[in-house]
């Protein structure tokens, strides 16, 4: 095959532009720290990278999914313990006022603190976290007491909000307002709650003046805190399992976060030597150019 000189000229543009865009690859490598700029560059590592990216989108999510249900059981566990504290200051009194020692005028006195406790469990079955009223079951956007102090909705105790926390893995939030304030059966709208019973009951005795039945209620104080307790424990269990559940989540983030630039990051110094290589051969192309492109007869015709 005849080479002219056209052809010669011909491929060393060509092999100086392929340099060229080799060149421009590191660049842009170095530029961006990233190893491809399209997947057409390199297939196996985009779709390795567009998995990952999904993959670590998933569990961000279920950390927020997490971090959400952490902030609901933290107000949950928060409120059980002022509730806890409500039971203590009453028992607290009704033992001092089943000493005999009391007048008349001291029992009302203790009946005005008891009226006032009184309201306050209603304000605590009535708490919100983000706009939801946390006792009520499904129907977060209605309050669970009535300021009589009776049931305004019916909560079933299956009525359990879940959140997805993994994959297959999903966790109760709540506890119903029946579970904690009925001493754990349903909650029916109309009904007077079992811990608000004990109160209309302490506030009653002290009315009459019996001091044996302000003294009966310390055991009806004890049952009912001894529900609060066990509604404690759950949610502490809960909290338990959330926390190591966030451990293992965060810990996940920072392997796919690693695996991804693994994939898709750049070893800058790689790439240094890579463009230094390229600057080199392009030098050399050119040199190489230079002299193939010879003088031509039609330039001594000139």
């Amino acid at each position: 095959m005849r080479v002219t000189n056209n052809m010669l000229i011909n491929n060393m543009v060509g092999y100086i532009n392929k340099n060229l865009n080799r060149m421009s690859k590191y660049q842009y490598q170095l530029a961006t720290g990233k190893k491809i700029s399209v997947p057409s560059d390199d297939p196996v590592v985009a779709a390795r990278a567009l998995k990952l990216r999904t993959d670590l989108a998933e569990v961000q999510q279920y950390k927020r999914n997490v971090e959400d249900a952490i902030s609901w059981m933290e107000i949950t566990e928060d409120t059980i313990d002022k509730l806890g504290d409500v039971i203590q200051r009453a028992r607290e009194l009704a033992v001092d006022a089943s000493n005999g020692t009391k007048t008349p005028e001291d029992l009302q006195k203790v009946k005005e603190e008891i009226l006032q406790l009184r309201e306050q469990i209603i304000h605590i079955a009535n708490t919100t976290y983000a706009g939801r009223y946390i006792f009520s079951g499904f129907s977060t956007n209605k309050p669970l007491l009535k300021e009589d102090g009776t049931f305004n909705i019916d909560v079933m105790n299956s009525e359990k909000i879940m959140f997805e926390i993994g994959i297959k893995d999903n966790l109760n939030v709540n506890v119903t307002g029946g579970d904690l304030f009925n001493n754990g059966a349903n909650a029916v709208a109309g009904d007077l709650p079992a811990f608000i019973k004990v109160f209309d009951n302490y506030i009653a005795a002290l009315d009459s003046g019996d001091i044996s039945k302000v003294s009966s209620i310390i055991a009806e104080l004890d049952d009912v805190h001894n529900n609060t307790l066990r509604v404690r424990a759950d949610v502490g269990a809960r909290m338990n399992r959330l926390e190591l559940t966030l451990d293992r989540i965060e810990n996940d983030i920072i392997s796919f976060t690693k695996l991804m630039s693994l994939n898709e990051d750049v070893d800058e110094a790689e790439v240094m030597i890579n463009l230094k290589n390229e600057e080199n051969v392009y030098r050399a192309s050119l040199a190489g150019g230079a002299r193939i492109i010879m003088p031509t007869l039609l330039d001594f015709l000139r």
